[in-house]
């Protein structure tokens, strides 16, 4: 295996969290290990304390209420009988002397002396002995059965020590099973955990050669990572939608430009082919800045609708009164309503008041208009409307034009969408697309319904300027 690969192997996420997976593990064995060995020694020694106080509460006890011959003849026969194996016991009289011992195998080293000494130093409690040069020790406690007479009993650490050399070994022979079992858990556990990240990567890779439909399965839990793949989801859909509809806004722009590039160059075409006819030369002009009239409000449309979108527009706040504005768009656009055969009616009830940019509000009001008199036949009408309802003003325009059709209704706002219906009608399709992101900006809304052959309603919505 090249060093390349190997430094790429244990650089990687997935290496070091199999490791650190299998380090806590490991580390969490190690301490349950720790924390059952201290608790067996405790539990080991607890239980020598219990023996060997009982011991003494029953030899005590028969002393105190038989006399001494009677306690000593029952140590006696504990001793034959092996019924206290392990357990030193001492009977001593008032000059410290030794009457009675039982020395197990471990107490044959201690000193007596030192032995003799914890009848004072630890009486009513435990005291350490010495067992020997090797360091071990041993517990002893002393009760005065009477002025004369001491008892003593205590255990050393040989049995203890035995039973835990027994867990250390038994401890060592599964440390081997478990750090295998650490590494594969922690292996399994680090490509389970990485796993959404994996799919990510390959979904990374996926789009880099060109494949903007790949996705990353989604999982069944909701953890974090599987949020975040359900994220990461939606954001390929937004970039698959916004860069299908930049291809198709694009072929619009290259669509709608076309015409009238085309114009101008026929224009002056016709204008050069035709000599120096001042009058010619003078209507191709016109033309011409007709169709460059018409190529740069297509820009600058575009233009002000990133502007908004992106939140970067200008707007010139001041309190306005909607209703005179709505007056006043209808009255603008009344002769050219009755030029198409159309009745234009404004119905404004109260004055409501907002803050809002006045130019930017008549661009609103003007496409709304300009829509519903292009979309309605000759005989019928146009309406226009201002109440006030939830601390926000609300500005209709409802037409009895052709209508929306149904798959047209959730695109009309988009920018360059032009209908089957609106293609027959010039235009650059752009229009309500600016009314949305002029009201965005205000931090307003506009809605649509509209059923075929039925016309069709818009509604602005606008909050009410603070009192």
């Amino acid at each position: 295996m090249s060093s390349e690969r190997t430094n790429r192997i244990t650089g990687s996420t997935s290496f070091r969290l199999t490791l650190w997976y299998a380090l806590i593990f490991i580390t969490s064995f190690a301490a349950l290990f720790v924390l059952a060995y201290v608790l067996l020694s405790n539990s080991i020694r607890e239980n020598n304390r219990q023996v060997a106080q009982a011991k003494l509460q029953e030899y005590s006890k028969l002393g105190q209420t038989q006399g001494l011959d009677a306690m000593l003849g029952q140590i006696k026969h504990d001793d034959e009988a092996n019924t206290v194996t392990g357990y030193y016991i001492r009977l001593s009289d008032s000059e410290n002397n030794t009457v009675h011992e039982t020395v197990p195998e471990g107490w044959r080293r201690a000193d007596p002396k030192d032995i003799a000494q914890t009848r004072f130093t630890g009486r009513q409690k435990w005291a350490l002995v010495r067992l020997g040069p090797q360091g071990l020790t041993g517990e002893i406690r002393t009760v005065i059965i009477s002025r004369d007479v001491g008892l003593q009993v205590g255990f050393g650490r040989e049995e203890r020590l035995r039973l835990l050399g027994h867990f250390q070994k038994n401890a060592l022979l599964i440390a081997v099973p478990v750090l295998v079992l650490g590494l594969l858990s922690g292996y399994l556990m680090a490509n389970r955990a990485l796993s959404p990240v994996k799919h990510l990567i390959k979904a990374f890779r996926r789009i880099d050669q060109g494949q903007y439909d790949a996705r990353v399965p989604t999982q069944a839990h909701g953890n974090e990572l599987a949020e975040l793949v359900i994220l990461y989801n939606t954001m390929l859909d937004r970039i698959e939608n916004l860069i299908t509809g930049l291809r198709a806004s694009l072929d619009n722009v290259a669509h709608d430009l076309r015409t009238p590039l085309t114009r101008l160059r026929a224009t002056v075409e016709t204008a050069l082919a035709t000599g120096n006819d001042e009058d010619t030369l003078r209507e191709a002009l016109a033309d011409v800045a007709e169709e460059s009239a018409r190529i740069v409000s297509m820009l600058n449309t575009l233009m002000d609708i990133s502007e908004a979108e992106t939140g970067v527009m200008r707007l010139s706040l001041e309190p306005l009164d909607v209703g005179l504005l709505v007056k006043e768009a209808a009255d603008l656009y009344r002769d050219a309503a009755e030029d198409l055969g159309l009745i234009l009616q404004a119905n404004v009830a109260e004055s409501t008041v907002i803050q809002a940019d006045r130019n930017r509000l008549r661009q609103v009001l003007a496409n709304l208009l300009d829509n519903s008199l292009k979309f309605t036949p000759s005989g019928g009408r146009v309406d226009m409307s201002v109440s006030t309802e939830n601390n926000s003003a609300i500005i209709q325009v409802k037409d009895t034009g052709i209508g929306i059709e149904p798959d047209d209704l959730p695109h009309i706002f988009d920018r360059l969408y032009r209908g089957d219906k609106s293609r027959s009608q010039r235009g650059l399709g752009l229009g309500l697309s600016l009314v949305r992101a002029v009201v965005t900006a205000h931090n307003g809304q506009v809605q649509v319904e509209s059923h075929p052959g039925q016309g069709a309603e818009f509604t602005v919505i606008l909050p009410v300027e603070s009192k």
